[in-house]
């Protein structure tokens, strides 16, 4: 089920692409980062939707899901970002790997710091296991703010990927930063999915589970245009932000996406789908970006 999801989900975007590369060549790096992060959003709330036809849930199909995502967020963290930092920082007089290192740990120590202020609770944890500062927010708020650590680094992927493109550099242009929106989106379907469905297990009404579940990634538009912005203002800064991007969202497949998709011991089928999304978004990245 899952792959023949992740195969319609891509024959469906690659169909789509040459006219999004088209249309949004008309527009400023900035714009075009914000309408990516406005369609990554708009897939995550097609994925939350999901619980308006699904009557019953289904833990391996939502741990399936999770480790489709987490693969793909590595591939795109190797091909859309740390390759093209590398390619960046050639003949650089400090090592052309140390931009891609620095600014890798720096993305994921950003994660690390997110992830010990931002109180959120993963999903199929106890509400005594929730993370980050201790409140008295409402579990399905800290589930929301759980996906959303999920969706800021992806933003600011598509952000500095769109900004990169703008430099004009031979390893970023607009179609592989399509193709990293592209990609992201896809996973999204699954993420949206991830929180609606188990809210409305807890007995959420379908509409306020739905409204949730695209909640969680209204921050990728922001970080999209933040991104964006930051590599337009200081472009010495791209490869460092390119991995910067990529240390975050790695620090989330680690931290979060994996443990949470493995939890229930549904581990094969969470590995499979790992496996799969992974191979999807290397597809995607090699052969079209």
């Amino acid at each position: 089920m899952v792959a023949a999801i992740a195969l319609m989900q891509t024959v469906r975007y690659l169909r789509r692409k040459t006219r999004m590369i088209h249309f949004l060549e008309r527009y400023n790096p900035v714009m075009q980062a914000l309408l990516a992060g406005i369609f990554t959003w708009g897939i995550t709330a097609c994925g939350a939707a999901a619980v308006f036809t699904s009557g019953t849930f289904n833990q391996r199909v939502l741990d399936a899901m999770l480790g489709f995502a987490g693969g793909v967020m590595i591939a795109a963290s190797f091909w859309s970002l740390l390759g093209p930092a590398i390619a960046m920082s050639e003949g650089n007089t400090i090592g052309q790997w140390f931009p891609a290192a620095a600014g890798f740990l720096l993305g994921a120590a950003f994660l690390r710091l997110l992830d010990n202020i931002l109180p959120h609770l993963h999903i199929g944890f106890p509400r005594d296991e929730a993370e980050g500062i201790k409140t008295s927010w409402r579990q399905s708020t800290l589930l929301v703010l759980a996906i959303t650590l999920h969706n800021i680094p992806e933003g600011l992927a598509i952000g500095v990927a769109f900004g990169a493109a703008a430099a004009g550099l031979p390893s970023a242009t607009v179609a592989a930063a399509v193709t990293l929106a592209i990609g992201i989106g896809i996973q999204n379907f699954p993420e949206g999915f991830a929180v609606s469905v188990p809210l409305r297990r807890e007995g959420i009404t379908r509409f306020k589970s739905f409204w949730y579940g695209q909640l969680s990634a209204v921050v990728e538009p922001i970080a999209s245009v933040i991104g964006a912005g930051a590599v337009l203002l200081a472009r010495p800064l791209l490869p460092y932000a390119l991995a910067f991007a990529a240390g975050a969202m790695i620090f989330v497949v680690v931290e979060e996406v994996i443990p949470e998709s493995q939890r229930n011991g549904n581990t094969d089928l969470a590995t499979a789908g790992a496996i799969l999304g992974f191979l999807v978004m290397m597809i995607l990245d090699v052969a079209f970006g």
